[in-house]
């Protein structure tokens, strides 16, 4: 039968505390393992979690939300079922703007297989994915 006043903790979990500043033949003595100088050796000498010694810390150096890319401004996609608005022929960039798919300050387009194509076209200049250039060159068109 157990009694709560034989409890003991297992062998070996406790530990006595070490007792600092009580001599040099303690290994603690003097300098109470602080070594010599600087703030942690002071008293009162602490400083908060991340703090880098007044250089910006890193929590405030790094980006908040995420990266957003620069050149995505630049870039745009379109879909396959919104080149059927063009008339047959070749394609590119000028042509996409000044048929109103592509904003004006775009630089770079690429075509990405969504919706049904109709019509044979030749792009230059422009950027597909695999299955877009399947669905183009199926009907006769080409990408260069």
């Amino acid at each position: 039968m157990m009694h709560l006043n034989s409890l003991k903790p297992a062998l070996g979990a406790k530990k006595d505390a070490v007792r600092v500043g009580r001599g040099i033949g303690s290994g603690m003595g003097k300098t109470c393992g602080k070594g010599h100088k600087g703030q942690k050796a002071r008293s009162g000498g602490f400083h908060k979690v991340g703090f880098e010694g007044g250089q910006t810390p890193k929590q405030r150096r790094l980006p908040k939300f995420g990266f957003k890319s620069q050149s995505s401004k630049y870039t745009y996609q379109l879909r396959l079922s919104e080149l059927d608005v063009l008339p047959a022929g070749e394609v590119d960039i000028l042509l996409l703007k000044a048929a109103g798919l592509v904003p004006h300050h775009i630089k770079t387009v690429k075509i990405i297989k969504t919706g049904e194509l109709t019509k044979q076209l030749i792009l230059s200049g422009i950027a597909v994915t695999e299955g877009a250039k399947v669905a183009i060159e199926a009907l006769g068109g080409s990408v260069n």
